[in-house]
């Protein structure tokens, strides 16, 4: 499963700085407005030590890790939702990606131009949210002439389609996103139907500078406070320290770096790792001479249908599944060696995979 993670933000607060930071890319990161004009798109690989310590036990020929795209949307102004700037463009881009990594700009230099001419997270985010609602309200409203018409005719389907579109709207129009609106368990194929750019989860970055990286600044504790009720996520970054990782070589060089900086890990695997759980995703791996790889599926995910994510052949054919946990593969050192303590189980197609299995699918396609 690719996850697509699309970069929004107002111009100037170090999306694209970030973008090339993520994936080496060399996106043009210029002091201006819309130095993005096309989306840029890069490939990058998901941080896992498990995988890693996998590969020194098995020492297969390849490793694979599952990885993530990366699109650096241009920057949305005000007005974008009627075509203002590059309005139409961001709002068809963003529609395309799973989860939106928005950046809020929670630092001060007077070298970087604010579209506004201020530092401002709070109402950043704000111009962005006024856009994509007025958008979804569009939306919603051409949905809505259709739905008043099939329910003219005392269709009950359709009756209940207009209640809901309509307390949907006026969720919306409270200043609220589509995904915070209490829909209920039958109700939500329904949502999920309009496409609402609001619906989508999102991820806040704090993008501070280098000395408020561990504990952030006002601006990025004033904007946590504001997006508390949300139920969103927020990850402080510094695009400045994420650039200078990027242009060390070595695996040892960047985490010297990291030591020195009082972290633990790159902003990049905060992001990631953030965007896993905000949709609900999960790794499992297979290790085998050959390769071992790490794959992705959605949480709850039965056996079958992670087979289906190597091969749908694999998923059509099932017969069961061999599982053993990674943590009985790192004690015990080898998939031999799990059997005959009898940590390799053998499941059938109600098994739901956890997070770290370690898999072999049999299936007679």
């Amino acid at each position: 499963m690719a996850l697509k993670c699309g970069i929004v933000g107002l111009p100037n607060v170090g999306k694209s700085t970030l973008f090339n930071a993520l994936t080496n890319a060399k996106a043009l990161a210029a002091n201006y407005p819309f130095a993005t004009k096309e989306p840029n798109v890069g490939i990058i690989t998901v941080p896992d030590d498990r995988l890693t310590k996998l590969s020194e036990l098995v020492n297969p020929q390849k490793v694979q890790p599952t990885t993530v795209e990366i699109v650096d949307i241009a920057g949305l102004i005000k007005g974008a939702s009627q075509g203002e700037g590059l309005g139409n463009q961001f709002l068809a881009n963003i529609r395309e990606v799973d989860a939106i990594v928005h950046v809020v700009r929670c630092f001060d230099d007077d070298n970087v131009v604010h579209v506004d001419g201020r530092v401002d997270p709070v109402g950043d985010k704000e111009v962005i949210d006024t856009e994509l609602q007025l958008k979804d309200l569009e939306t919603l409203e051409k949905r809505l002439e259709k739905l008043r018409k099939q329910a003219k005719t005392n269709d009950k389907a359709a009756v209940h389609a207009v209640e809901f579109a309509e307390g949907l709207k006026a969720h919306i129009e409270g200043g609220n996103p589509a995904r915070t609106f209490p829909a209920e368990e039958n109700d939500l194929p329904m949502l999920r139907e309009f496409f609402f750019l609001t619906a989508k989860p999102v991820l806040y970055a704090c993008n501070v500078d280098e000395a408020a990286v561990i504990d952030g600044n006002a601006y990025s504790k004033q904007f946590e406070a504001a997006v508390a009720n949300e139920g969103a996520q927020v990850v402080l970054i510094s695009a400045s320290i994420e650039a200078d990782i990027a242009e060390l070589e070595t695996y040892e060089e960047r985490m010297e770096f990291l030591s020195d900086m009082g972290l633990k890990e790159p902003g990049v695997n905060k992001v990631i790792h953030a965007c896993y759980r905000l949709l609900n995703l999960i790794t499992y791996f297979t290790a085998g001479e050959k390769e071992v790889r790490a794959w992705t599926i959605i949480e709850g995910t039965k056996a079958p249908g992670a087979a289906g994510v190597i091969h749908s052949d694999f998923e059509r054919g099932f017969i069961r599944a061999e599982v053993i946990k990674y943590n009985d593969y790192v004690e015990h050192g080898s998939e031999s060696a799990c059997r005959d303590v009898g940590k390799l189980s053998v499941e059938g197609k109600e098994y739901v995979v956890t997070d770290g299995d370690v898999m072999h699918f049999r299936h007679n396609v």
